[in-house]
């Protein structure tokens, strides 16, 4: 088998949302690599493991992903990720990197991916299921319809401003500033939902900014729509 690097999106949580190009991959592939120090306790693994319980056969290679904005400790963590990796691909093998939601969408799995590429080693991305557009069928309402434009915010940043853009808004990785967001919402004349843990065991739905959790978890996602 060719050495080749696969960032594979594993969905928002529901294994059945597990794309069936992601679990041949997976099953294909020689090593999985998963953001955290303990692969069995990461989010990833227990989305995959459910739907492939022989992932827990696999060679297994833990990638630890630092929840930090600092760039110093970022470049270091991204550097070691990538020379695991790349240690694993002078062997020859193939290694799945399991990603949450899409790959493409606010994926720390990029920055390794980019450098594993830059070494010259053959890389390759597996699309997954966003969580935003999990997160709407979970509610049975659509995005975006006709001329309305679609936001994804990353909401640990400034949003007030991007809040004022027309159509639907997308409020992910909101993390400590849950506090500032909520209060931000409160303030408009929008409709709001908020879903915690969207498809995991413990999922919770949130209808009104009011309602919204100071301390909802780092896998909370809110989608703000214009009142009709």
């Amino acid at each position: 088998m060719a050495a080749k690097l696969y960032g594979v999106g594993v969905g928002p949580g529901d294994p059945e949302l597990l794309t069936l190009k992601a679990l041949r991959i997976i099953r294909e592939s020689d090593v999985i690599a998963v953001p955290g120090k303990v692969p069995e306790e990461t989010i990833a693994y227990k989305i995959v493991v459910q739907a492939y319980p022989q992932l827990a056969q696999k060679e297994m290679l833990p990638i630890h992903m630092p929840m930090t904005k600092d760039p110093d400790v970022l470049e270091k963590s991204h550097s070691e990720g990538a020379e695991k990796i790349a240690s694993c691909l002078k062997e020859g093998k193939q290694v799945a990197f399991l990603t949450l939601g899409d790959t493409t969408v606010y994926s720390t799995y990029l920055y390794v991916h980019k450098k594993v590429q830059q070494m010259g080693y053959d890389v390759e991305i597996i699309s997954g299921i966003t969580s935003f557009c999990a997160v709407a069928a979970r509610l049975n309402m659509g995005l975006v319809e006709k001329a309305e434009p679609l936001h994804v915010i990353p909401a640990s940043y400034q949003i007030e401003e991007a809040l004022t853009l027309p159509g639907t808004k997308v409020l992910m990785k909101a993390g400590k500033k849950m506090k500032n967001v909520k209060e931000t919402l409160k303030s408009m004349d929008a409709e709001v939902v908020m879903i915690e843990n969207c498809g995991m065991e413990e999922e919770k739905i949130f209808r009104g900014a009011g309602e919204i959790p100071e301390d909802a978890g780092y896998y909370s996602l809110i989608i703000v729509k214009e009142k009709k």
